[in-house]
């Protein structure tokens, strides 16, 4: 561990010198780059020299231990020991987790899918809470989430609704959200009070670059249409909506969102260049269908990866096995313990897969 965290120390220095040279600073592209790499080295580096002087500091009260006479020296560096021996295998253990290779997606915006599940209008419902919450965490962290297409249901809430998240370490936080979320609960349109179960689906796509996928438009055909539901006049009476056929593929997006059917026709090309990189990492994993399925399974209430207990209060996700009772400080946007667990559990494989190997 040692020797890695030596070499990425050099390679801190090399950045921080090749970071003010007048050719990087004219580079905008490779300027960003380097100093993105600056900040994810400067954490490691900084916790390194802490962990260096802690090492210095223990050698130094053994020495105290081994050769002082005085009773009050010796005593001084024995309570210094009872405290830096935790702390150092504290930060040992946070350098290990530091240098576990981060999946170079993490740092990229996503596509957000929510759509409703087995439970008819109740599901809807869930699907339009599920939107809310994740809008309430994006605001509090700072993210910004832009609406491109949404069906919205009978009852409330929306059969579907796609949106674009852009921020930090978007991907890296929300990736495991994908998957089938079961609720429990009372609808509003119960007459008896039976607690009902109702599912919502969510898929996390990766936003990609035009290097990302390269797409033939003519293999794209585009549908101009009259913009439905809220809006006002100058958007349903515009033909500004925009649908999208890969005809390769069969893949079809459609966008309504914006006034603008430019704006419009920008969204939609950016969802479904995501759904045609998910289709190429299916193929790549050699799994079948499309990676959607694959992430939020068929929609199922027995196919879940979190519950949603109100009645209880009771928040479980399926995978980790980890339960709270702050239902509604979740469903306001506080998901940031959720979203810890699996990140814990994650770099916990991660440290497992590196110790057999």
């Amino acid at each position: 561990m040692i020797d890695k965290l030596q070499a990425i120390k050099m390679r801190f220095v090399e950045v921080g010198e090749e970071i003010v040279k007048p050719d990087v600073a004219s580079d905008m592209k490779k300027y960003t780059s380097l100093n993105k790499e600056y900040k994810q080295l400067e954490k490691i580096v900084t916790k390194f020299d802490e962990y260096q002087a802690i090492i210095s500091n223990l050698e130094s009260a053994k020495v105290v231990l081994e050769t002082e006479k005085d009773q009050e020296f010796r005593q001084l560096a024995k309570d210094e020991l009872e405290e830096l021996v935790p702390k150092k295998a504290l930060i040992e253990d946070e350098l290990k987790e530091m240098l576990i290779p981060k999946d170079p997606n993490d740092s990229k915006n996503v596509i957000l899918e929510i759509r409703a599940g087995t439970g008819g209008d109740e599901a809807s419902i869930f699907a339009g809470d599920m939107h809310r919450m994740y809008q309430r965490y994006a605001e509090k962290i700072g993210w910004k989430m832009d609406t491109i297409d949404f069906t919205e249901g009978t009852s409330g809430g929306y059969k579907e609704i796609i949106c674009s998240v852009t921020g930090d370490d978007v991907y890296g936080k929300l990736k495991f959200e994908s998957g089938v979320h079961r609720v429990q609960r009372v609808p509003a349109t119960e007459t008896q009070g039976r607690v009902h179960t109702s599912a919502a689906t969510v898929a996390v796509l990766l936003e990609v670059e035009d290097l990302d996928v390269q797409i033939d438009m003519n293999d794209v055909r585009k549908d101009i249409f009259c913009a439905s539901g809220p809006g006002g006049q100058s958007v349903n009476t515009t033909y500004s909506a925009i649908r999208l056929t890969h005809l390769p593929s069969g893949l079809v997006v459609q966008c309504q969102d914006e006034k603008s059917q430019m704006k419009n026709f920008d969204k939609a090309l950016k969802v479904l260049r995501s759904r045609l990189y998910d289709l190429e990492l299916a193929k790549q994993n050699q799994e079948i269908g499309d990676i959607r399925k694959l992430m939020v399974g068929n929609g199922d209430r027995s196919d879940k990866i979190r519950t949603y207990n109100y009645p209880q209060s009771r928040i479980t996700d399926h995978r980790v096995g980890y339960t709270a009772y702050n239902l509604p400080n979740v469903m306001d946007g506080n998901i940031e313990e959720l979203l810890e667990q699996m990140r814990i559990a994650e770099n916990a494989e991660k440290l497992k897969e590196g110790a057999m190997n």
